[in-house]
């Protein structure tokens, strides 16, 4: 995906077909995407799981992404985790065979767009319900769990794209 010319993502406008007060957690799920693939392209694989500093490596990041944005939606919409994803949230740090860019990328927007969709059809006046977090039901709202899923996407994005730099810079 080469370099946008456009502002970003937040700054071109409502996006149609979602409710006013979950826009800019879609503009920045997308805004993170378009970033990523922009970093990523390219991306040799046998640098995917190399943690230049000790830091996480990109491999990681792209897994922990996907994960966490599923589980905070589930979490949103009030359900608790399956086995599957309390499975996937112990193997984010795992390289496994099929752990390429192009496979973990293709995740990573399957989430993301799964994430879109259902802020597609959320009711706003839901936005302030209780929903518990973890075994512990930690206290949160829909909109602190919506909200938090994209700040930590970006969060995320922007550790992956300094480490992919450092990764990138001898070659």
């Amino acid at each position: 995906m080469a370099q946008s010319n456009q502002p970003e993502v937040w700054l071109r406008g409502p996006l149609p077909g979602f409710p006013a007060l979950v826009q800019p957690i879609a503009h920045a799920l997308l805004q993170a995407k378009e970033e990523i693939h922009n970093k990523m392209d390219n991306f040799p694989d046998a640098l995917l799981w190399e943690r230049p500093a000790g830091v996480a490596s990109p491999g990681f990041h792209l897994k922990h992404m996907a994960g966490v944005l599923d589980r905070l939606f589930t979490y949103a919409a009030g359900q608790p985790l399956s086995p599957t994803q309390l499975d996937y949230l112990k193997a984010e740090e795992v390289h496994e065979d099929h752990d390429t860019v192009t496979y973990l990328l293709v995740k990573l927007d399957t989430q993301i767009t799964a994430a879109l969709e259902a802020l597609k059809t959320i009711d706003e006046t839901t936005l302030t319900q209780f929903r518990g977090v973890g075994r512990q039901q930690l206290p949160s709202t829909v909109l602190g769990l919506l909200f938090h899923a994209a700040e930590h996407t970006m969060r995320h994005t922007g550790q992956l794209l300094v480490t992919v730099q450092v990764l990138l810079k001898d070659l």
